[in-house]
């Protein structure tokens, strides 16, 4: 039965393209319905979850990383506040399996991405964040197997100063000052964050310091923006990566991320260079009080970035771009050792309206690696507008994912990498309908992923000591994804996703560690009142995973304006004091309260 609807998916699943899906928020709005386009090509078919500066302030979240979970984004975290330490996994995927993007730029950790969530932004930095479930590398890069996560940088564009300060249970506490000037054709931005906690449980208490720095300059024919970015974390790790074990571990993580580039009208041709360096430091220890293991970790890595996008408008002949980017990665490790890798990438778009009511998309990328040689992706959309309301979309891309350090490299008491592994590819194959009124949207896509090659931690038998990392013969992951958003009143808006995703893996006899950690239905709900005295929200989530009870959590911020300027609020996580355990063996928090001021002027 079950290979008889794989092959009706199939059938129905032709082709299909990034879709159209509800955005979470505009400045002013809870909602805004519209395609924004993340990729290097201002391709219409591009279609995606859009979470905006403007709602990131309503949600009961600490930082823009927590505001995911209110996204059809699986959000993983081992310690839940303030994006501690989360990974992200999209339809199924694992969590190395989903690409990162700062203003459309790679910055998945080569080490491992667990760390992918270290970016130093505070939520004053944010414009938006693109959740693009399905397939990502054709444009962007290796990693998006499950899809991408694009955070968007916003300019600073007017004078503009926040103060804002909460604290809560578990001794929790926080404070955000963020100043902005703007003058004539130039403006610059400085945000400062620092929190902390005692933690829920033994060994969960953090530290989290973060500040950036952006600039803007508008010449007569383009723009350039220049962003930097640190941030310092120190947490207890209570069992992060040996669940069910009991190790009171340690981390201690610093980013620092640079990234600037440029946007130029020339002869009709639109330019954009850029450059992207990433620097991370990780140290771990295994047990920190160093009563069964003395294991300490010390890990850097470095990313390089530069590249160059050239696009044409060529009237009816559509639109294309292209563009190369050069990558090198390095990572200097007690436990990983000293490597260096790098890559030249070449690739391109096309898009082009066929008809009045059919448009078509083409990707195309070739990343050449140093150690992997080279690897293909891309991708084929289109679109039908059925009517001014309604619109169909199919298409078929290929992705890739290249290991990280720790796969190649690692070696702990409990695991062991392999130097011999191959890079992950898997053909996406969706379909899906959309239809958008004044006050009610909505849609429905159908999903397929074929993998190959797909690398995950396994033992052959329970009497093996060690995880061992290893390429997977084949995965296959089928599912639906639907949205639902009404404008109830001027007022109030709810906003509904619904994700079903079902993974087979060849098991082959194996045991495996991350392969069956994804949720098979995931729900989020999230109903924003707009009120004169201030915004009013309550998000809700159910996950159910393979194996296990699934959970409901109930979230809400409440606030007040004071005046124009100020306001006061409260926000609470998990009301219900629902137990869960979002990696299984390692313990989630109950109810979680926190209260504040902010000022705005």
């Amino acid at each position: 039965m079950r290979d008889f609807k794989a092959c009706g998916f199939l059938l129905i699943l032709a082709l299909a393209p990034q879709f159209h899906f509800p955005a979470f928020a505009e400045e002013n709005s809870t909602l805004n319905l519209d395609p924004i386009t993340v990729t290097k090509s201002k391709t219409p078919l591009q279609n995606y979850y859009v979470m905006s500066s403007g709602e990131l302030q309503d949600l009961p979240s600490d930082s823009p990383v927590e505001a995911l979970q209110y996204a059809p984004l699986d959000l993983q975290s081992r310690l839940p506040k303030s994006g501690v330490q989360s990974d992200f996994t999209l339809r199924g995927s694992t969590f190395q399996q989903v690409l990162v993007l700062l203003n459309g730029k790679r910055i998945n950790d080569p080490q491992t991405a667990h760390h992918n969530a270290d970016i130093p932004l505070t939520k004053e930095d944010v414009e938006r964040i693109d959740v693009i479930p399905g397939p990502a590398s054709a444009i962007f890069g290796p990693d998006g197997i499950g899809g991408a996560v694009n955070f968007t940088v916003k300019k600073p564009q007017e004078n503009k100063m926040v103060v804002e300060a909460k604290g809560g249970q578990y001794k929790t506490w926080s404070g955000l000052m963020s100043a902005t000037t703007s003058r004539d054709n130039f403006a610059a931005r400085l945000s400062v964050e620092n929190e902390g906690s005692s933690g829920f449980h033994e060994d969960t208490d953090y530290k989290k310091f973060t500040t950036a720095f952006s600039s803007f300059f508008e010449a007569a024919n383009g723009e350039v923006q220049a962003d930097f970015g640190y941030q310092q974390k120190e947490f207890g790790a209570f069992d992060f990566y040996t669940p069910g074990l009991g190790f009171l571990s340690k981390e201690w993580t610093r980013t620092l991320l640079f990234n600037t580039q440029g946007s130029w009208d020339m002869a009709g041709f639109t330019i954009k260079p850029g450059f992207l360096w990433r620097r991370h430091f990780d140290k771990f220890a295994l047990d920190k009080t160093f009563t069964r293991s003395t294991y300490l970790n010390h890990h850097r890595t470095d990313m390089f970035t530069p590249v160059f996008y050239i696009q044409k408008d060529m009237a009816g002949l559509g639109k294309a771009g292209s563009g190369v980017e050069f990558g090198d990665e390095r990572i200097d490790s007690t436990n990983l050792g000293k490597h260096i890798r790098n890559h030249k990438s070449i690739f391109g778009d096309y898009c082009l309206d066929l008809t009045d009511n059919l448009s078509s998309a083409v990707t195309a990328r070739i990343d050449d690696y140093d150690t992997f040689g080279e690897e293909y992706s891309g991708s084929l959309n289109f679109k039908y507008q059925l009517s001014k309301e309604q619109s169909l979309r199919l298409g078929i891309d290929r992705a890739i994912r290249v290991p990280s350090f720790t796969e190649l490299y690692y070696s702990d008491p409990t695991t062991m990498g392999n130097d011999n592994l191959s890079a992950e590819k898997a053909i996406n194959l969706q379909t899906g309908y959309d239809f958008k009124d004044r006050k009610l949207s909505g849609g429905l896509t159908l999903f397929y992923r074929r993998e190959r090659d797909s690398i995950d931690w396994v033992k052959h038998s329970l009497a093996q000591g060690k995880w061992q990392v290893e390429n997977i013969t084949r995965a296959d992951v089928v599912g639906e994804e639907c949205y639902f958003n009404v404008k109830i009143y001027k007022w109030v808006e709810l906003d509904s996703t619904y994700t079903y995703t079902d993974k087979r893996v060849d098991e082959q006899g194996l045991s495996y560690k991350y392969g069956l950690n994804y949720s098979r239905h995931l729900t989020n709900t999230l109903l924003i009142f707009h009120l004169p005295i201030g915004a009013q929200s309550i998000g809700l989530t159910y996950k159910k995973k393979p194996g296990r009870d699934g959970w409901f959590l109930l979230n809400s911020r409440l606030s007040y304006n004071i005046s124009r300027s100020s306001q006061i609020f409260l926000e609470a996580t998990n009301i219900l004091s629902v137990g869960f355990e979002e990696i299984e063996g390692i313990p989630s928090p109950g109810r979680w309260v926190e209260g504040g001021l902010r000022f705005e002027w």
